[in-house]
């Protein structure tokens, strides 16, 4: 995992507010993130939590889950899996050596700071398709990690 400074840092501050554009889109009840897949300059993919087939929820499935339930316990596709689903329609051939970049939204529709990576489904996919890295937005900046660690590090959540 390294922050990112500089020309770097700049340039990734640039995809993380276009994540957080898209995120704008999401019709998820309980949050808002965005993702986009960067190889070169280049946007080879993206996309925002919601539903499957765009659909609009009256209510989250979540709340009716049973505390023993053993899968995700999210009735929306993520960020990631939409931006991952698209490159690889659209650029399969691209992304290998990518950079994710992913960003949630506060309720006010501010970026908000992310933890450690968690989310063992995302950062399997990530790092199936052939992705390089994982960029986060932290407190301290832009972070990122290859999609090994990332995955590893998915594995070891507890939170």
């Amino acid at each position: 995992m390294e922050f990112l400074s500089g020309e770097q840092e700049i340039a990734a501050k640039k995809y993380i507010d276009m994540a957080a554009e898209i995120a704008e889109k999401s019709t998820c009840l309980r949050s808002k993130c965005g993702a986009v897949i960067i190889k070169g300059n280049e946007i080879i993919g993206s996309g925002f939590n919601s539903l499957p087939l765009g659909e609009h929820p009256d209510h989250c499935i979540k709340d009716e889950l049973p505390s023993n339930f053993k899968s995700d316990r999210t009735c929306c596709m993520h960020a990631e899996q939409r931006a991952i689903i698209e490159a690889l329609k659209t650029n399969p051939d691209k992304l290998g050596g990518s950079r994710l970049y992913f960003v949630r939204l506060d309720d006010n529709g501010n970026k908000k700071s992310s933890g450690s990576p968690y989310c063992t489904i995302c950062s399997k996919m990530a790092l199936d398709s052939g992705a390089s890295e994982f960029a986060l937005l932290h407190d301290k900046g832009i972070c990122v990690y290859n999609t090994k660690e990332y995955n590893e590090l998915s594995f070891q959540f507890k939170g």
